[in-house]
């Protein structure tokens, strides 16, 4: 699964370079984020597909053995004790490739970072 991130255009050309079965969960992963977030912008961030609405709203990425999802400290804060049986850090969290994605959840993260970015740029106003 070798695939240069830095040199993607598009989230579908990075989501080209992996395997097909990597390729649906990246794609269905990428729905939900659109069905949470019909607003946001799509685009390359940090050599990973990114969805943006009044700043960054969530990074995710593929991996040898998970998917990566990045909804900022707060995402994972907010949702701490569901992300729990997932290893993860600070602002992220690995979906292993072998568990189906928890499309719920991420879901809720999504739509919480919406609120969330929203609430900031009308203060920010």
């Amino acid at each position: 699964m070798e695939i240069t991130k830095t040199s993607s255009i598009t989230i579908d050309e990075y989501i080209s370079g992996f395997p097909s079965d990597v390729q649906v969960v990246l794609q269905t992963l990428r729905q939900t984020i659109h069905q949470a977030a019909p607003d946001a912008v799509e685009k390359i961030s940090y050599g990973m597909p990114t969805f943006t609405l009044k700043g960054n709203l969530v990074h995710f990425g593929a991996f040898k053995t998970h998917i990566g999802f990045y909804p900022t400290p707060s995402g994972i804060e907010k949702f701490k004790d569901e992300l729990a049986v997932y290893k993860g850090a600070k602002g992220s969290v690995q979906f292993p490739l072998d568990e189906p994605l928890p499309l719920d959840l991420v879901r809720r993260i999504v739509e919480f970072r919406v609120e969330e970015n929203l609430a900031k740029a009308g203060k920010a106003s």
